[in-house]
């Protein structure tokens, strides 16, 4: 008699499979167990928190024999904080299973199968690989597990990343080790000024209150670092004294700005920036092209990855110099720009009227003279592109492509479609769609995000032989 599984009840499961968003994969008399923290192979004991009819979600309460794949994570958030949930688990597998989750999309959503999806290419760094971090400010901070119900426990101010799925819980996080280790006394040398200051931070339920976050950008190239202090109205007579303790401080930063927001939703971007000290932007590289990056500009998180993802677009595009390329989604023209100098011309096209800015600013700074850009809704511009493009390269958000611009496009007829995902089952939606006129050649995965389940891939399509 198949067992009867209910929310609160206790199960020992063995984990045999990890499903994307990170959650080990266990049956139960036929139900599928979704258990956070597991990796396949462990033994665990898992508490049910959530029964529907055909899975249940648990999270593990003891680990009874470990997995060969699991390691010590070097991080004391981990597991804890949103920023990545895998730290427990090999860089090797990990890799493994983010290929997996492409096949897995593409059969089981796009109902596309026997396509070569290529081995997942690893991250030159998986540690101190972001170029950007965004910590956000709170009241009331979260506490650790050991500091559950310890009397005189300071449940105050926090600068930190959020608890995965939450809006409210901060970790007032010290140190997080996906940036470069000077990002991390920034980060403590903020934290401490805020702190003291006379300014309350931002209640995140109240919506009242001043410090909202703190954004670190970071060069590789130049080493150099950008600051970016997000608040809730402009006080300059509060903010400059910091601006110069960080400026004299650290020589790396090149940039300070206050970027002013009054919206409730927490998003790092301001509706006003002040210049604080130093310039208003930084300078990064990928391969033999220069980036100008402002404080809300769109790049790529992984510089060192993104000269992979952008070589493998190059190579999937196989242009000869005959060819005119549109570049949908283009944003600061990183791949527009990548691509020119073996185009004839290479046509943008991004909503983002900022975004549109920085590109032009950064083809002037490559000497770059066959791109333009369209500003303007996708799936409106598209339209007004009177010209048959030889190659399409997709780059849509996480939630992919408008269904109004997958039509435009099958309509547009190009010979050869390059698509760039950071979300293999939007992008497996809309292959599903695009399959009835482009054979899809293979995947390539390219890890952009270490110890966390995300994963980018470039897709290469090929027009069908239309038969007489």
């Amino acid at each position: 008699m198949p067992m009867k599984i209910r929310k609160g009840q206790r199960l020992e499961l063995n984990i045999s499979g990890i499903a994307f968003g990170g959650k080990g994969l266990a049956k139960v008399d036929g139900l599928t167990v979704f258990v956070d923290k597991a990796v396949p192979l462990d033994t665990v004991t898992a508490r049910i928190i959530k029964r529907k009819k055909r899975y249940a979600i648990a999270t593990v309460d003891a680990l009874i024999e470990p997995s060969p794949f699991r390691i010590h994570p070097p991080c004391k958030y981990s597991g804890l904080c949103g920023g990545c949930k895998w730290q427990f688990l090999i860089y090797e597998k990990q890799l493994e299973y983010k290929r997996q989750h492409v096949v897995d999309s593409l059969k089981h959503i796009g109902l596309i199968q026997d396509v070569l999806v290529h081995p997942t290419i690893p991250s030159p760094l998986t540690f101190g690989y972001r170029n950007k971090m965004e910590f956000s400010c709170t009241d009331r901070r979260w506490l650790l597990p050991e500091e559950m119900g310890k009397d005189g426990i300071d449940r105050g101010f926090a600068l930190g990343l959020h608890v995965p799925g939450t809006f409210y819980k901060v970790l007032d996080t010290e140190a997080c080790l996906l940036q470069p280790e000077l990002g991390n006394h920034i980060l403590n040398d903020a934290r401490n000024y805020m702190k003291n200051s006379d300014r309350p931070a931002y209640g995140l339920r109240s919506h009242t209150g001043f410090w909202r976050f703190l954004m670190l950008r970071h060069s590789i190239a130049f080493d150099q670092w950008m600051v970016n202090i997000v608040t809730a109205s402009e006080d300059r007579k509060t903010l400059q004294p910091l601006a110069d303790l960080l400026l004299d401080k650290y020589p790396q930063i090149v940039a300070i700005v206050n970027n002013i927001t009054s919206r409730k939703a927490g998003i790092a971007v301001g509706e006003v920036e002040i210049p604080l000290a130093g310039f208003s932007s930084i300078r990064e590289t990928i391969g033999r092209y220069e980036f100008e990056i402002s404080a809300n500009s769109f790049f790529q998180t992984n510089t060192l990855a993104a000269k992979q993802l952008y070589e493998a677009i190059q190579d999937y595009t196989a242009l000869s110099g005959k060819e005119t390329v549109v570049d949908l989604y283009c944003g600061t023209g990183a791949i527009a720009i990548s691509l020119a100098g073996f185009a004839k011309e290479v046509i943008g096209m991004e909503i983002s009227e900022s975004a549109i800015i920085d590109a032009e600013k950064n083809c002037r700074i490559n000497k770059v003279f066959n791109c333009r850009f369209v500003q303007g809704d996708i799936k409106e511009s598209l339209s007004k592109i009177t010209i048959k493009p030889d190659v399409i390269i997709i780059d849509p958000p996480r939630a992919g492509m408008h269904k109004d611009v997958v039509r435009r496009v099958l309509d547009m007829g190009a010979k050869n479609i390059v698509y760039v995902s950071c979300n293999p089952a939007t992008m497996a939606r809309d292959l599903a769609v695009l399959k009835a006129s482009y054979d899809v050649l293979d995947v390539q995965p390219v890890d952009m995000f270490p110890h966390t389940y995300h994963i980018e891939s470039v897709a290469r399509l090929r027009r069908k032989r239309i038969l007489a």
